[in-house]
Order: C-alpha cells, then structure tokens, then sequence
C-alpha cells in the first residue's frame, strides 16, 4: 500500500451513484475514491492538506482506501462559520 501527503486539487465528482467515485488530485498524482466517497466530500474540499493510503490500478491513479485529514475537516469548519452567524 502506498501513501502520499499532500494539498487536494480538482475535486469533482466522476460518476453519481449510490456510492459516487471522486476524483482529485494530491501531489501531481491522480486519485480516485469510491469507498466512503461520501464521507470524503464533507470533509474535504480544494486547498485542504490531507494524507492518503491506497494502491495505483493499472492507469497509474491512486485508488484510495484510507484518508485522513489534517487540521479541521470542511464540515468542522461549516458548523464553526453556522454558529459564529447565529
């Protein structure tokens, strides 16, 4: 398994499912996510530091297994700007 650390860039939504892929880019290196993809769109967004766990398919893209982000998730920060609103 293979990890990478780095800024998330062109983030987008590749295929709408039940279980949407995504795809985004990590240190020059294309990534796609499927499992807990959904999870993934609320905690991240472009320009957050995150750092991923996966393993490369035959096109050479990152498909990740594991994430974690660093600092406040993007959901964090919507409840903080809510309140401080309120």
């Amino acid at each position: 398994m293979e990890s990478l650390k780095g800024t998330v860039a062109k983030l987008k939504i590749v295929q709408y499912s039940q279980q949407p892929l995504v795809y985004f880019q990590l240190a020059n290196t294309n990534c796609l996510i499927a499992a807990h993809s959904l999870n993934f769109l609320a905690d991240v967004e472009n320009g957050m530091k995150i750092v991923v766990a996966g393993k490369r398919n035959a096109r050479g893209q990152l498909i990740v297994v594991k994430y974690a982000v660093l600092g406040r998730t993007k959901l964090m920060n919507d409840i903080q700007a809510y309140q401080t609103a309120s």
